[in-house]
């Protein structure tokens, strides 16, 4: 049975558990309260996932066969500012601090309630909206309009020309900022990936083709004009129109 309370968002889980069972189980219950769910077994999928879908979360397995999880989530870490609760058969004090200090925002033992870890998640992925809040509050911008578009900083809010809402992933809504702070200039998938703070520079570059591409769709919306967004051949992409700021 689904539970009452809305989780902060149409969050998309990545779970990574070599469990077929959990990841059914994981996969029906998150759903059923409202969240997207990818389920994987290993972490060559999980770094699959990152290269062509908008993540918001990971429940990462800390004993996956042949692998250690902590150093996944090392690896994850070094490379996106996604949110990790880990999932564990042990409970020693030693193993949870462990996966805090590699980067973990979050740790539950098997066997664990899905009660309580969808309360985890959402707490979590609270702590990182209130922080993407505050980082927009100090930096003073309202919002951003362009070709009859406006984004909403405050409320993360993407409104189209003809007034319609437009959902955007954390990835993209970090995106288009990005876009909007240095509109008509050409930007490196290099200087994309840093100003998006998604990860580090040694991501491929092919994860910054897939959101930016995922973006553009949203924002062409089946328009017969030029894309707003403008691929420059090796060179990166450029936000091809004014930008007014709103402060």
């Amino acid at each position: 049975m689904a539970e009452t309370a809305a989780p902060p968002s149409d969050a998309h889980v990545l779970v990574v558990d070599d469990d077929p069972a959990i990841r059914e189980l994981l996969t029906d219950y998150l759903s059923d309260n409202g969240m997207r769910v990818t389920a994987v077994a290993s972490g060559r999928e999980m770094f699959e996932a990152f290269d062509t879908e908008a993540i918001d979360i990971v429940v990462l397995d800390k004993r996956l066969p042949g692998e250690d999880g902590l150093e996944l989530a090392r690896s994850l870490r070094a490379r996106a500012t996604v949110p990790i609760v880990m999932l564990t058969g042990r409970s020693e004090e030693a193993d949870r601090v462990m996966g805090l200090e590699l980067g973990a925002d979050d740790y539950v033992t098997k066997p664990f309630s899905n009660r309580e870890l969808l309360a985890r998640l959402r707490a979590v992925l609270r702590r990182y909206q209130v922080k993407a809040e505050i980082e927009v509050q100090d930096d003073k911008r309202r919002a951003f309009r362009f070709a009859g578009w406006e984004l909403n900083l405050r409320t993360r809010r993407l409104t189209s020309p003809d007034a319609r809402l437009v959902e955007l992933s954390n990835h993209e809504f970090n995106l288009l900022v990005a876009f909007c702070s240095a509109p008509q200039h050409v930007l490196s998938r290099d200087q994309l990936l840093s100003m998006t703070r998604l990860h580090n520079a040694e991501v491929y570059d092919r994860t910054v083709d897939v959101q930016v591409l995922r973006l553009r769709r949203k924002l062409d919306n089946g328009s017969l004009n030029p894309s707003l967004i403008v691929t420059e051949r090796g060179a990166g992409y450029r936000f091809d129109t004014p930008v007014d700021t709103l402060y």
